[in-house]
C-alpha cells in the first residue's frame, strides 16, 4: 500500500504502517497532553500502541491460518481503522473461509483470557472505561480485546462476522447467492447503525457508511469472480494497444498519446520485455516539466504489476484492486497484452449476459 512504512516482517509477511496511522498517534498524543499533561499523553500512546499490536496479532491469526490452505499474504498494513492483510486469493471452500475468518477474533479472545488470568480477576468496569487512565492498563487492554472480538463478529462485511455468515450460507447455497444475502444483511445492519448514530454518536454514521460501501463492494467482487470462473487473463486482456519504447523521448510519448484513447501505456525494451507503465497523467507531467527531447524513462512506473497470460481471471480480479492496469506477459517476460478495469468489466458484462458465451482469445 502506498504511503506506508515497513516496520519488519514475520514468516514472509511484511508489517507496514500507513502514514495516516502516525497522524492518528500524533493527534491522540496531542489531545491527551492538552487535557492531562505529559503523563496522560504517554499513557494514551502506550494504550493505543498496545491495542494496535493486538490488531496485528489478530491479522496474523488470519494470515497463518490462510497459509495452511496455500493462501499467501505478503503484507499487513496498520490503518487508523485497523489492520488490513492482503491475501493473494480468497479461500476456495466455505470451511476454509470459516476457519480463516474466526482465527482473528479467536486471537483476541486468547489475549483477553491470558491478561485476565495474569491479573487474577475479571474487571467488568474496564469494558466501559477504556479511556480512563485510572483503570489498570492491562485490564483495559483485556477489555479492548474482548470488544475487538465481539465487534469483528458482527455479521456484516468487512468484519469477520460477515465472512463467517457467508461461509455458513455457502455450505448450503451457491457462493454468489450466499454473498448477496450476507451483503444484504450487512447493509441492513449499516442502516440500523446509521439511524442510531443520528440520535446519538455521529461516529456511528461514518461507521455505517463504511460498512454499507464494504458490503456492496464485496457483493460486486464476488459476482465478478463467479462470472469469470474458468476464464484466463488472456480472455480479458487488451491486445490492440500502443506501446512506448524504453528509449523514447517525451515528444514520441506525446505523439503516441495523441494517436490513441488509451489511459495506460506499456513501456517495452528492444526485445519486447515490459519495463513499466505510463499513464496519460505521467506523460502530461513530463511534458510540463521537461523539454521535448528529454527521455521519458524517468517517468515510467517500474513497479507496475504484471500477470501471466494463462493466470486464472477470477483470482486476478481479487488482486486487481489498486492498480489501474496490469501488464500481461508470456513465459519470457515479453508483453502480450494489457489488463485494464474496462477490459475486465466488459468480460464480466458479457459473461453475466451470456453465461454460455465462449471466449476464444488464445
Amino acid at each position: 500500500m502506498r504511503w506506508s512504512l515497513t516496520l519488519g516482517s514475520f514468516k514472509g509477511t511484511a508489517v507496514r504502517i500507513h502514514v495516516t496511522f502516525l497522524l492518528l498517534l500524533a493527534w491522540i498524543g496531542f489531545s491527551a497532553y492538552r487535557s492531562g499533561g505529559l503523563v496522560a499523553a504517554r499513557d494514551s500512546l502506550a494504550f493505543i500502541t498496545l491495542i494496535f499490536t493486538c490488531v496485528v496479532l489478530h491479522e496474523f491469526g488470519h494470515i497463518l491460518t490462510a497459509r495452511r490452505f496455500g493462501i499467501v499474504s505478503t503484507e499487513v498494513t496498520l490503518l487508523p481503522i485497523g489492520g488490513v492483510a492482503n491475501l493473494d486469493h480468497m479461500p476456495e471452500t466455505p470451511s476454509q473461509e470459516l476457519l480463516i475468518a474466526v482465527a482473528g477474533p479467536a486471537v483476541n479472545i486468547v489475549i483477553a483470557l491470558g491478561l485476565f488470568l495474569a491479573l487474577g480477576a475479571f474487571h467488568p468496569e474496564a469494558l466501559t472505561q477504556l479511556d480512563d487512565p485510572h483503570v489498570n492498563l492491562f485490564a483495559r487492554l483485556a477489555a479492548a480485546n474482548l470488544f475487538l472480538a465481539v465487534f469483528n463478529m458482527i455479521p456484516a462485511f468487512p468484519m469477520d462476522g460477515g465472512r463467517v455468515l457467508r461461509a455458513a450460507l455457502a455450505m448450503w447455497l451457491p457462493r454468489a447467492r450466499a454473498t448477496r444475502i450476507a451483503a444484504m444483511i450487512g447493509q441492513g445492519f449499516a442502516f440500523a447503525l446509521g439511524f442510531l448514530g443520528l440520535f446519538g454518536n455521529p461516529l456511528l454514521v461514518f461507521i455505517a457508511i463504511f460498512v454499507y460501501i464494504a458490503a456492496s463492494g464485496e457483493a460486486q467482487m464476488t459476482a465478478a469472480s463467479e462470472a469469470t470462473r474458468g476464464l484466463t487473463v488472456e480472455d480479458a486482456m487488451e491486445t490492440r494497444i500502443a506501446a512506448i519504447d524504453w528509449g523514447a523521448d517525451i515528444g514520441e510519448a506525446v505523439e503516441t498519446l495523441l494517436a490513441t484513447a488509451q489511459d495506460e501505456f506499456p513501456v517495452v525494451d528492444g526485445s519486447g520485455r515490459l519495463m513499466g507503465l505510463l499513464s496519460r497523467a505521467d506523460i502530461i507531467e513530463a511534458l510540463k516539466t521537461e523539454e521535448r527531447h528529454a527521455p521519458i524513462a524517468p517517468f515510467v512506473r517500474r513497479d507496475a504489476p504484471t500477470i501471466a497470460k494463462n493466470a486464472p481471471l477470477d483470482r486476478t480480479i481479487e488482486k486487481f484492486t489498486s492498480a489501474p492496469a496490469m501488464g500481461v506477459v508470456d513465459e519470457d517476460g515479453a508483453l502480450v497484452g494489457l489488463l485494464t478495469r474496462q477490459s475486465v468489466a466488459e468480460v464480466v458484462l458479457i459473461a453475466n449476459m451470456r453465461p454460455d458465451w465462449r471466449f476464444r482469445r488464445g
